[in-house]
């Protein structure tokens, strides 16, 4: 049976852990080692992503180089002793290549929701959705 104490420990733990995810994310340190089982998984994965911190470095390293100033703001969050859950807000420049299209200068501000499951204080799944066709069109680009 769980104490009310190691509930929130585990809890202040996990959110800890996701804290520093995005601050790794907003920095571009993308510094996910100890925050990322080796074989967590992404349920909503970019394409080509690998399991574990080297997918999730992989994916923020490209859209970190389409927007340099990318940036992940949390608007609500809630947390238990497993998951970790919260709505968010994504901005960003398109500055570099994206998805095959040259930079066009323009920003945009989308809003996403995610799910992160973790053990031991890692990242061990992931469920996310933010709003890409609302980022291509801010960009002006194709949306088919």
């Amino acid at each position: 049976m769980r104490t009310l104490s190691l509930f929130s420990k585990t809890r202040d733990t996990n959110l800890a852990a996701q804290t520093a995810f995005g601050e790794a994310v907003n920095s571009g340190s993308l510094a996910f080692d100890d925050l990322v089982a080796a074989d967590a998984v992404d349920h909503d994965p970019a394409p080509n992503q690998v399991a574990g911190p080297e997918g999730y470095r992989a994916m923020f390293g490209e859209l970190r180089t389409a927007f340099p100033d990318l940036k992940v703001e949390v608007d609500h969050l809630v947390a238990d002793d497993d998951d970790v859950a919260f709505a968010y807000t994504l901005t960003g420049t398109h500055a570099g290549p994206f998805e095959g299209f040259q930079p066009t200068g323009r920003s945009f501000r989308v809003r996403g929701m995610q799910i992160s499951r973790f053990s031991d204080g890692k990242l061990v799944e992931r469920w996310g959705s933010s709003d890409q066709l609302g980022i291509l069109t801010q960009l002006g680009l194709p949306t088919s």
